[in-house]
C-alpha cells in the first residue's frame, strides 16, 4: 500500500520564529547582515539571470583580481592571460576575445559570444584557466606556490549595441592605461600603446591610418592572441564614429 505524500508547509517567518544563534544573533527573517557576504571592498557582482545575448553584439566584460595578488602588471601574468585566451576558444568555440587590457587590480575584455550560455562558458573556461596560471606566475611566498581565488568577484558585462557605445569601449579598453596613468612610467615611456593589452593587434588607430593599420611587433615581444572580429559592431560599424588616436585619455572612473 503506498504511503501517503506528506504536504509541503511553506513556513512564515515571522518575529516569533526567528530563533537566536549561538552567538545571540537573529537568524532567519530580514534584517541586517543576511544574504551572501560582500568579498572584500566591493560589493559582489548580483547574482542574478544574465540578459539574453544575440550574437551579433559583442561584450564589455570586466574582471576583478584578489588584493593580495598584487600588480597584475607583469609579464608573467600577461603570459598566463594570453595562453587563457587560447584555451578559452579551443573549449568554447562560440566565445572569443577579441581585445583586452590588464590593469594593476583587474582585466578589461572585449568578447563575442553566439549567445548568453556561450559567454557563461567561455568565461568559466577562461577564468579557471587564467586562475592556474596566474597562480603559477605568481612569486612563491615561504617557499609554497600561491593557491587559491584569484579573480574575487562574478564578472561584470555589458552588451553593447550600437556604434558609438562600441567606438568608446575600444577606447576604454585599449587606452585603459592612461586612464591610470601607466604610460608615464619609466619602464613604459617607449611604449606608444600599452604593452598588457592587445592595442598591438587594433587596426583602428588614427596614428597609422596612412602608414599602416597596426603598430610592429617589437623584437622578442610575444604578442597577445587575440580573435579578429565578426560582428559588424566590431568589424566596421564603430569606424563610422571615427578611429581612436593612442592618446585619447578615457574620462573618469574607477576603472
Amino acid at each position: 500500500m503506498a504511503r501517503p505524500r506528506k504536504r509541503h508547509v511553506q513556513l512564515v517567518w515571522t518575529p516569533a520564529t526567528r530563533k537566536l544563534d549561538k552567538n545571540g544573533q537573529l537568524r532567519g527573517g530580514t534584517h541586517k547582515r543576511t544574504g551572501r557576504p560582500k568579498r572584500g571592498a566591493r560589493a559582489s557582482e548580483r547574482h542574478k539571470v544574465r540578459p539574453e545575448l544575440k550574437a551579433r553584439f559583442p561584450v564589455h566584460v570586466i574582471l576583478r583580481a584578489s588584493s593580495d595578488l598584487g600588480s597584475l602588471r607583469t609579464h608573467g601574468v600577461f603570459s598566463a592571460i594570453r595562453e587563457a585566451t587560447l584555451v578559452a576558444s579551443k573549449v568554447e568555440d562560440r566565445f572569443h576575445i577579441i581585445h583586452f587590457s590588464i590593469q594593476r587590480t583587474h582585466i578589461h575584455m572585449i568578447v563575442e559570444a553566439s549567445d548568453r550560455l556561450a559567454l557563461a562558458k567561455g568565461m568559466q573556461v577562461f577564468g579557471i584557466s587564467a586562475a592556474k596560471q596566474i597562480n603559477a606566475a605568481v612569486p612563491p611566498r615561504d617557499g609554497k606556490r600561491r593557491r587559491g581565488t584569484v579573480f574575487a568577484d562574478r564578472y561584470h558585462a555589458v552588451i553593447l549595441t550600437s556604434p558609438t557605445q562600441v567606438r568608446n569601449t575600444l577606447r576604454y579598453v585599449l587606452n585603459n592605461w592612461r586612464h591610470h596613468g601607466e604610460h608615464v612610467k619609466p619602464l613604459r615611456n617607449a611604449w606608444k600603446i600599452d604593452p598588457y593589452s592587445s592595442a598591438i593587434a587594433f587596426d583602428g588607430w588614427k596614428e597609422r591610418a596612412e602608414i599602416g593599420t597596426r603598430y610592429r611587433v617589437p623584437t622578442g615581444y610575444d604578442g597577445p592572441l587575440v580573435w579578429l572580429p565578426k560582428t559588424w559592431l566590431l568589424r566596421e560599424g564603430w569606424r563610422k564614429r571615427g578611429l581612436i588616436s593612442i592618446h585619447e585619455t578615457p574620462g573618469t572612473g574607477t576603472e
